[in-house]
């Protein structure tokens, strides 16, 4: 398995975090939900710092490498400006009430 981290500095991207929910809800969620080899892609953001960013959890190293939607980047106007890929060394899941974790979120409640 693979993670993925990526963030872009938003200053000077015309694009704020508020117009990127917007993005999320319309379209981004529901393209990714059919990238084949990702297990769950997690997006954030730091309003204080004005970054926004993505953590993805990959099946394998070859579907990390696999070319995915770049609509980001092209709303942002630059590629990441932080990517950071790393080994997973073990996984876990706790104990938890939400049974699945498609459309949670501050783009979906907020």
């Amino acid at each position: 398995m693979r993670v993925v981290i990526a963030w872009w500095d938003l200053e000077g991207s015309g694009q704020t975090i508020t117009s990127l929910r917007d993005f999320l809800r319309d379209e981004a969620v529901d393209r990714f939900s059919q990238v084949p080899g990702l297990r769950l892609k997690v997006w954030i953001s730091d309003r204080s710092a004005d970054r926004w960013g993505a953590v993805f959890l990959w099946e394998s190293e070859q579907a990390a490498e696999a070319p995915v939607p770049a609509r980001a980047a092209e709303l942002i106007g630059r590629p990441p400006t932080v990517r950071h890929a790393f080994d997973v060394e073990a996984t876990a899941e706790g104990l938890y009430d939400t049974a699945g974790l498609a459309r949670l979120g501050l783009a979906f409640t907020g």
